[in-house]
């Protein structure tokens, strides 16, 4: 089993960043691909940004809908996965969740095994 817990949610203005964390433990030696996930309400979860696991050089891979405004990292001991959101906008108000899969390069969440319980993000405008 693989836990997954988010922090770093909250309520920003227009424009606003905030960092996303979550915190990785279990037994994670499957794992290869870590990703960021969305919800919005009567939307379904969206791919945001994912990242290797296994490859400490690898860059991210983003959502268009945010690209060259969030950054996904981690940390080179495998304990923690981040997202760094910048000039947020209305539109990227959700529930967001991070992943864990042993498909290598997958956006798709019915391809990730592990969730976290998610956290949210309102960006008010």
């Amino acid at each position: 089993q693989v836990q997954l817990v988010e922090s770093g949610g909250g309520l920003v203005q227009t424009g606003g960043s905030l960092r996303l964390s979550c915190a990785v433990s279990g037994r994670t030696f499957k794992t290869t691909m870590m990703g960021w996930f969305r919800q919005a309400p009567g939307k379904e979860r969206e791919f945001v940004a994912g990242i290797s696991w296994t490859w400490a050089g690898g860059s991210g891979y983003y959502a268009d809908s945010v690209k060259d405004r969030f950054t996904i990292s981690r940390d080179n001991a495998k304990t923690s996965l981040y997202l760094q959101m910048n000039s947020l906008k209305p539109e990227d108000t959700a529930v967001y969740y991070c992943a864990a899969t042993s498909k290598y390069g997958s956006r798709w969440a019915r391809d990730y095994e592990y969730w976290g319980q998610g956290t949210q993000v309102t960006v008010s405008s």
